[in-house]
């Protein structure tokens, strides 16, 4: 737990800035739940991107929202909608980050001083899409923020090392196909250990590994909270 300590730490004292433009005093926030117990659309609809956009922005229209959120620690069942997360004896069904549902194009912004870690296009149905991994040195600790579900654009220029400052709109929601096949959204998770991996990480386990992850993956709310609440 030590590194969460020194998260909550320097986060006491540096607060994030934005991820999104939610604007607290006109914008309403729409909570998704896509566990077994949340009121989901039929499978057939999950499984067509287009009807599942669809459903997403009938969701947030008529709750009169422009952006929902929800999602980490959250055991989901959307994703039997893709092969990519039932691979070995046991799915992977547990979500680690936070997503935020919104149009196609909205802005992303870096909230702490980085550099570009790594970036890739993941392009496989229920993937990541394009996706950038953002590295934050706070203090004697560092952070990793990785950003999935991206436009291609957001990827053109990008190189790794390239200093991201606090605040700089960087990357924005990509569209269908280009951002895995999902209704427009953004993936916005923590990360402390990279484990290896560069452009890409897991943002969804099995839950037999859920203890180990969410010590890795901790809450995003810890950055979000300064952007919606």
């Amino acid at each position: 737990m030590g590194n969460l300590v020194e998260l909550k730490k320097y986060l006491a004292t540096n607060p994030a800035t934005k991820v999104v433009d939610f604007q607290k005093d006109i914008d309403k926030l729409f909570y998704f739940d896509f566990t077994a117990k949340g009121k989901l659309p039929p499978a057939d609809v999950i499984e067509d991107t287009d009807q599942f956009t669809h459903w997403i922005n009938d969701q947030l229209s008529s709750n009169h929202c422009r952006y929902g959120v929800g999602g980490y620690n959250e055991h989901r069942v959307i994703y039997a909608r893709s092969t990519l997360f039932d691979k070995g004896e046991e799915p992977r069904r547990l979500h680690i980050g936070i997503d935020i549902w919104g149009d196609a194009h909205c802005p992303i912004y870096c909230p702490l001083d980085a550099t570009v870690h790594s970036f890739n296009n993941n392009d496989n149905f229920g993937d990541y899409g394009a996706t950038i991994i953002l590295k934050h040195e706070l203090g004697d600790l560092t952070l990793h923020t990785l950003y999935g579900h991206l436009s291609l654009a957001s990827l053109g220029s990008l190189k790794i090392g390239q200093i991201i400052p606090q605040g700089k709109c960087f990357a924005d929601f990509g569209d269908i196909p280009e951002n895995g096949h999902w209704p427009p959204h953004l993936h916005f998770q923590l990360i402390f250990d990279m484990q290896g991996y560069d452009g890409d990480f897991p943002g969804v386990c099995r839950f037999s590994e859920r203890e180990k992850y969410l010590e890795n993956c901790p809450d995003p709310q810890l950055i979000l909270k300064n952007t919606f609440n």
